[in-house]
């Protein structure tokens, strides 16, 4: 069976789906594997490690993603699709619910898609999970831009000038990111406090160093599987009163928080931005899901009362040979485990393939995608 990775095209992306070594596992496994040619430069890997491992390398993207299984770190870009093989097999990060228009051609095309992001937040799929992989990456760089962009020590310093205290942090949200952001920030001498929707975090939440803050819900905002579904109109209000004080006095406020682990809420409002101290950051890691401050611009930095908010897009890529290094290990991961006789098994009723699987056969299998399809009246 033929493994086929092409060089990624998305603007400013750096990644690459499979490093060598993990091209090497999936020939000992008896895949071919090939790789479009300087696929992996930009993330540290050169094609002569690829070909010390045994890839071949190709200088046609067409041939590689004319493979019987194809690997990619993005969605599939229109004319990526049109050269895969009907019946053929995409693994990666589809993102289908931000991304219809690509599911909708995946299935119109016939091709079996597996989207990582999807894969069930169970022990048995933890090694596979590309999400928390790059969530991981995301809450580190991200704590420690703010850093950066802060105007003051985030530790506190006894100097001959006397003792300067330490950089008060808010992290909204104690998923995977925001729980590695509570840790970077601590490391870097921060005073932390942190929040989330699901009480049950707490526990996490002061694992890492930070102090939790939260209020009383009146019904669970957990959706299951570490994710966070909306809150209702009465624990939203209070919600409200809770982040703005803890804004109010805080030096940077870090959010990571995403309904499903896909769209961001709008959390920090315009009028908790004019309640923070001036000079401080807000450093909004939910950018890609649209951001969680109604004043911050994805993708751009601005500046507002002299509050400056950060909206970073795409921060795995911003460390791509450790963000291709995990990433290419969650993909071999999810193959190995379903590889018999060296060809990859499609099992639709293992738990793993069943919440990864978009498209197959022509339809559209993921549910929650097939009602976002529906509603958008397609």
């Amino acid at each position: 069976m033929r493994i086929g990775v092409p060089r990624e095209t998305s603007p400013g992306e750096r990644r690459v789906a499979l490093v060598p070594e993990s091209g090497k596992k999936l020939i000992q496994a008896g895949y071919q594997v090939a790789i479009e040619a300087g696929a992996g430069s930009a993330a540290g890997f050169p094609d002569a490690a690829y070909r010390e491992a045994g890839v071949t390398l190709d200088p046609s993207p067409v041939t590689v993603l004319g493979a019987d299984l194809v690997l990619k770190v993005n969605r599939p870009e229109s004319g990526e699709v049109a050269a895969m093989r009907p019946g053929s097999i995409y693994l990666g990060s589809l993102m289908p619910l931000r991304n219809l228009d690509t599911v909708r051609a995946l299935a119109t095309r016939g091709i079996t898609a597996f989207s990582t992001d999807a894969i069930p937040r169970t022990t048995r799929a933890q090694s596979m999970d590309t999400l928390s992989s790059m969530a991981n990456i995301s809450g580190y760089k991200g704590a420690l831009l703010a850093a950066t962009e802060l105007n003051k020590y985030f530790p506190m310093l006894m100097t001959a000038a006397g003792m300067v205290p330490p950089a008060r942090v808010f992290v909204v949200g104690a998923a995977v990111a925001g729980l590695q952001a509570i840790a970077t920030a601590r490391r870097l001498g921060a005073n932390v406090f942190a929040t989330d929707v699901r009480p049950e975090v707490k526990e996490q939440i002061e694992s890492v160093g930070a102090k939790y803050v939260g209020i009383e819900l009146k019904e669970a905002a957990s959706a299951g599987g570490g994710y966070a579904k909306e809150l209702t109109k009465e624990d939203h209000v209070r919600q409200r009163e809770l982040l703005a004080a803890q804004c109010a006095q805080s030096d940077v406020v870090i959010t990571t928080a995403l309904i499903g682990g896909v769209f961001a809420p709008r959390l920090i409002t315009a009028d908790m931005v004019k309640g923070m101290k001036p000079g401080a950051v807000i450093m909004d890691l939910a950018a890609d899901g649209g951001g969680n401050c109604e004043l911050s611009r994805p993708g751009e930095t601005v500046v507002v009362g002299g509050v400056t908010i950060v909206a970073p897009l795409n921060l795995p890529t911003t460390m791509p040979l450790h963000a291709s290094l995990l990433f290419s290990r969650n993909l071999t991961a999810f193959l190995l485990a379903f590889t018999k006789d060296k060809t990859f098994q499609l099992d639709f009723t293992d738990d793993i393939q069943q919440g990864a699987a978009i498209t197959h056969d022509g339809e559209v299998k993921h549910a929650r995608t097939r009602d976002a399809l529906h509603k958008a009246g397609t």
